[in-house]
C-alpha cells in the first residue's frame, strides 16, 4: 500500500484559517515569522493560534535568517512544533539550532539545478523542502529535476487544485505545502482550501 501524501496548509494568519485547518485535519499548518511576507505573524498572534489549534496537527514556523536563539525559544515554548529554514542558513546554523532545541528542522531548497538537488540530499535537517524560489511565489519549478531525490521532501511552489494530484502521481512526495494556490485576493479562501485536501486525499 502507498503512504498517503501528507500535507502543510502554510501562512496561516487568522482564527478562521485556524478553524479550517482544525475541520480538513492537514497534518502540518504553517505560521510565517519572516518580516517581508504579507503573511508575517508576530509570535504573541502565533501563540494564540496554536492554542486554538487541533493538538494532531504539527504547526511549522518560516523563518528566513533569524537568530537561532529565536527560533529555538519560539520551539522550546511549543509557539511552534517544527522549524522550516527558508534562506541561507547553512550546517552551521542547523547545528547550532540543534544545540538549543531538540524539535525537528525542515531546510528549504530552492530548485533550478542538479547541484541544488546535491545540496539538499546532503543536508543534515530532519527535512527538506524542494521549492521553486523564495517561498510563497506561486511558481512552479521542474519536476523532473527531483524525480531521483532519495529521502523524504516536502513539495512546494506553485501547487494548487489544478496540479497537485498530478504531482502527487509523478513524484509521490512526502508531503505537499501550499500558500498562495489556497488563497483569494491575499487571504486564505475556504473553498480553495477544502478543494486542495480534497486533491490530495483523492
Amino acid at each position: 500500500m502507498t503512504k498517503m501524501t501528507k500535507m502543510k496548509l502554510c501562512g496561516l494568519t487568522q482564527s478562521c484559517d485556524v478553524e479550517a485547518a482544525n475541520r480538513l485535519k492537514p497534518e502540518y499548518i504553517g505560521f510565517v515569522f519572516a518580516s517581508k511576507s504579507r503573511r508575517y505573524i508576530t509570535p504573541a498572534k502565533a501563540a494564540g493560534l496554536k492554542e486554538m489549534l487541533r493538538p494532531d496537527i504539527c504547526a511549522v514556523g518560516v523563518f528566513v535568517e533569524e537568530k537561532a536563539e529565536i527560533v529555538a525559544e519560539l520551539l522550546n515554548h511549543h509557539i511552534i512544533d517544527l522549524a522550516q529554514l527558508h534562506g541561507q542558513e547553512d550546517e552551521r546554523y542547523i547545528q547550532r539550532l540543534r544545540q538549543l532545541t531538540d524539535k525537528p528542522i525542515i531546510k528549504a531548497f530552492r530548485i533550478d539545478t542538479k547541484q541544488d538537488i546535491k545540496k539538499a540530499q546532503s543536508s543534515s535537517a530532519d527535512f527538506i523542502l524542494l521549492d521553486s524560489g523564495a517561498g510563497g511565489t506561486g511558481t512552479v519549478f521542474d519536476w523532473n529535476l527531483i524525480q531521483q531525490v532519495s529521502r523524504p521532501y516536502f513539495l512546494a511552489g506553485g501547487l494548487g487544485i489544478d496540479n497537485v494530484e498530478r504531482a502527487i502521481e509523478k513524484l509521490h512526495p512526502y508531503a505537499v505545502d501550499v500558500s498562495s494556490g489556497i488563497e483569494t485576493d491575499g487571504r486564505k479562501d475556504l473553498h480553495k482550501m477544502e478543494a486542495f485536501v480534497r486533491a490530495v486525499r483523492r
